[in-house]
């Protein structure tokens, strides 16, 4: 089988799960993960044929793809902010617009002189935020928490692997007895499970599925019960003046405004590249 046979086979394998864009996407990033060859290359050597661990590799691939997981756990890796990392089925797969919180982040951070500020983030997952963070501001001294073990272990790795020293803890950040653990904080950054139970309905077979319910889904009853812990903690464990980022639901994003409107804060929403309003920054006035 050559590599262009190879491609179509994964692209015809998905069509009924993706789109063609999306489609071809997959079958290139598969491609190059097989074979090495990036989406040039491949184009250059479409006529080679696959040795043979290359053709059994593909057909394990695209047994799995065509059941709906995602290309990244088949690979075991995604990027983020130009860095690979190691994703598993206890991490969600890093997403585009959760570059475009990190970017804030560090667009504020470059207003400042550099100086050794403390921050925790609240879900670890693959640590893609924490780390990114580090390695662009290495001068930050940088805590991390997840309720789930294997993604605090995934993150640690990814930290080793990307050289970022970062606490990475085991902790059910709700449980509010786990606080006194703490220090005060200059910046709490988190993207915490915020997509409502009934929106489930809305979503692609492939999230549901595969991807951990526990960083995803929150109850109706109560859909930003993260923002009001957080908000909580911060009140005790957030210095004067310092800053939360969220990243956010759009269906939220007014009901998380009015959570720390009222209060001793001030408050920015901000829309991603698509329009929405998917990012939140709370600064604490004194």
């Amino acid at each position: 089988m050559t590599i262009q046979e190879g491609k179509q086979l994964i692209i015809t394998s998905i069509a009924s799960l993706y789109d063609e864009r999306e489609s071809g996407n997959i079958a290139s990033l598969l491609m190059e993960w097989i074979t090495g060859f990036n989406k040039v290359d491949q184009l250059l050597n479409k006529q080679s044929s696959l040795n043979e661990d290359e053709y059994i590799s593909l057909q394990k691939s695209v047994l799995k793809l065509s059941t709906g997981e995602p290309i990244q756990y088949i690979m075991g890796e995604a990027w983020f902010m130009g860095m690979p990392f190691k994703v598993t089925p206890d991490t969600l797969i890093p997403r585009p617009e959760t570059e475009e919180l990190v970017d804030w982040i560090l667009q504020d951070l470059n207003l400042q002189t550099p100086m050794p500020l403390l921050v925790l983030e609240i879900g670890s997952g693959t640590g893609c935020i924490p780390i990114s963070l580090k390695k662009k501001a290495p001068y930050l001294l940088i805590e991390s928490i997840d309720i789930n073990k294997g993604a605090v272990h995934t993150a640690t790795e990814n930290a080793n692997l990307l050289e970022a020293p970062i606490e990475f803890t085991e902790m059910d950040f709700l449980d509010e007895s786990n606080w006194d653990k703490f220090r005060p904080f200059h910046i709490i950054v988190s993207n915490p499970p915020y997509i409502k139970e009934s929106e489930k309905s809305n979503m692609h077979p492939n999230v549901l599925e595969f991807e951990p319910a526990q960083a995803l889904f929150v109850p109706d009853n109560d859909a930003v019960i993260f923002y009001r812990k957080i908000k909580l903690f911060s009140e005790q464990f957030l210095l004067p003046k310092g800053i939360i980022y969220f990243e956010i639901n759009e269906q939220l994003a007014k009901d998380v405004q009015g959570l720390f409107e009222a209060e001793n804060y001030l408050v920015e929403l901000r829309k991603d590249l698509q329009g929405k309003e998917r990012m939140i920054k709370v600064s604490k006035l004194n």
